[in-house]
């Protein structure tokens, strides 16, 4: 291994013990509230949320022609985990200035940075996905792109559940129907609307809703990028019996 690899592998290892530590006592409150409070939520808001989810797995599922990026070969290891973090840089540029364009808006505008957002988001992943060398024609690599997001956006219950599957890809990727949509999309769609609603509904407070959707934006695609990074480490050592 060489010494970029040693040091990855200490950053992975950190990152695997928070993903499979027990939901706290604090996560079980949080996620309590949040239950409550949504019902206080419009149902206009709730509704564009899960409109914009629906559409985007569809285009991850029928239309992923239109997000697919040609593996990238020929590099170490070291120079694509340059590359990613580069372009998750970018995407946290692009992501915070369309939050705050947004949020500046009003209710209407800020509406419409749910469907944005989430398109930078399956971007983000695709690309990333490519700078690793994988290719996402595959349905089961837009499947490993899906459970990334839930492990982004989830629950500690849930995302221990799903570390389990990304830990043992190359297994759990055989066993996998070749009908994809058996695959769980409501409960994707309800972890990932829970999670972020309450982030996302000051974006819709008139006078803050700019500076609220800026930050939000920035933080949430630092944290995809960072969740998919250490997912695809764990393929790249498990790949080459590198394990930590």
């Amino acid at each position: 291994m060489t010494s970029y690899e040693i040091y990855v592998q200490h950053e992975l290892r950190s990152w695997q013990i928070k993903m499979q530590k027990p939901p706290s006592a604090t996560n079980r409150l949080s996620k309590a509230v949040q239950t409550r409070l949504n019902r206080f939520i419009p149902n206009q808001v709730r509704k564009a949320i899960t409109v914009a989810i629906k559409q985007m797995t569809r285009a991850v599922l029928f239309g992923a022609e239109q997000l697919t990026r040609q593996p990238v070969a020929g590099l170490t290891f070291e120079q694509r985990e340059n590359r990613v973090q580069e372009r998750i840089e970018n995407y946290k540029k692009i992501g915070a200035a369309e939050g705050g364009l947004t949020g500046a808006g009003g209710l209407l505008w800020g509406l419409a940075d749910f469907p944005l957002l989430l398109t930078l988001k399956m971007k983000l992943l695709f690309e990333i996905a490519a700078l690793y060398g994988y290719s996402v024609n595959d349905y089961r690599e837009r499947l490993f792109i899906m459970y990334i997001f839930q492990l982004a956006f989830s629950s500690q219950e849930r995302r221990q559940e799903v570390f389990r599957h990304v830990a043992d890809w190359t297994k759990h990727s055989q066993q996998l129907p070749d009908d994809i949509h058996q695959f769980d999309w409501q409960v994707f769609q309800e972890e990932y609307r829970d999670y972020i609603d309450l982030a996302k509904m000051a974006q819709l407070v008139p006078g803050i809703g700019a500076a609220v959707g800026l930050v939000v934006n920035y933080r949430l695609l630092h944290q995809l990028g960072t969740t998919a990074m250490n997912a695809y480490r764990m393929r790249w050592f498990a790949e080459r019996q590198l394990n930590p």
